[in-house]
């Protein structure tokens, strides 16, 4: 069986600096290191990266979230260093939630990144809906929300959505 391991929006923005969160930064070595062990036994890595234009402000998204962030070609916008496995796929998504990963096989996949209640949720709950029979995780160790109420709660929806929640 396919094994894939999808790093959500691990981008400078998230972590330390438009909206970024001491939760964020803390995840990051694991984040770091659960990459490189899926990567040592064999996994699929695909890598998302919220994307906006210079026009967001003026988006529906800018509109509720007035806060400039992963502007295209910026240092926010790139994925933290050190995170990134060269050759691995990115999906560049402009918004929370990528809404072809229909276009992938995905039969047993495990999700981490940011931010756990938009855009991990967002995903897992996607792929859950397209890939029914597959095996999905969040690992909740590799995972911040935009607060730490807000992050437990999406842990919670996931699991009422058959997405298994791992990690101590």
């Amino acid at each position: 069986m396919k094994k894939t391991l999808i790093v959500v929006d691990m981008q400078n923005d998230f972590i330390d600096m438009a909206l970024g969160t001491p939760e964020a930064v803390a995840i990051v070595p694991r984040v770091k290191a659960k990459i490189q062990a899926c990567r040592d036994a064999g996994y699929e890595i695909i890598y998302t990266r919220d994307t906006h234009g210079t026009e967001y402000l003026s988006t529906p998204e800018g509109k509720k979230l007035p806060v400039e962030h992963c502007i295209r070609g910026t240092k926010g916008w790139e994925i933290a260093e050190g995170l990134y496995i060269p050759g691995c796929k990115i999906i560049d998504k402009p918004n929370f939630g990528w809404p072809h990963w229909y276009q992938e096989v995905l039969e047993d996949v495990e999700l981490i990144g940011l931010c756990t209640d938009i855009c991990v949720v967002s995903n897992a709950l996607i792929i859950k809906a397209t890939f029914p029979d597959a095996a999905v995780k969040v690992d909740k160790t590799c995972c911040a929300g935009v607060t730490p109420e807000s992050h437990e709660a999406a842990l919670t929806t996931m699991q009422m959505c058959q997405i298994d929640i791992v990690g101590a």
